[in-house]
């Protein structure tokens, strides 16, 4: 699937029938209100795919003070969080 484009919400209510002939071919839109995205107009078939996972990568060197000294306590204690 190509990338999705982006339109106003004023756009797109205008041009709501091209949206959905366009999502009928594939085509994805995002709807913004103010610059950010609020809703996408795209094809049915992106209910049934599966969630994209994002790569970790970003996430990088985002732990930093999360860990104390002792991490086996710290660890057991996330460990205690979780339902057995």
């Amino acid at each position: 699937m190509d990338e999705p484009h982006r339109k106003g919400a004023e756009d797109a209510r205008n041009q709501l029938p091209r949206l959905l002939e366009s999502a009928e071919q594939g085509q994805a839109t995002i709807i913004t209100r103010h610059g950010r995205p609020v809703a996408v107009v795209g094809p049915v078939g992106l209910l049934d795919a599966p969630a994209r996972q994002a790569p970790l990568t970003p996430l990088e060197g985002s732990g930093r003070g999360l860990w104390r000294e002792d991490s086996r306590r710290t660890l057991g204690e996330l460990r205690d969080e979780w339902p057995t």
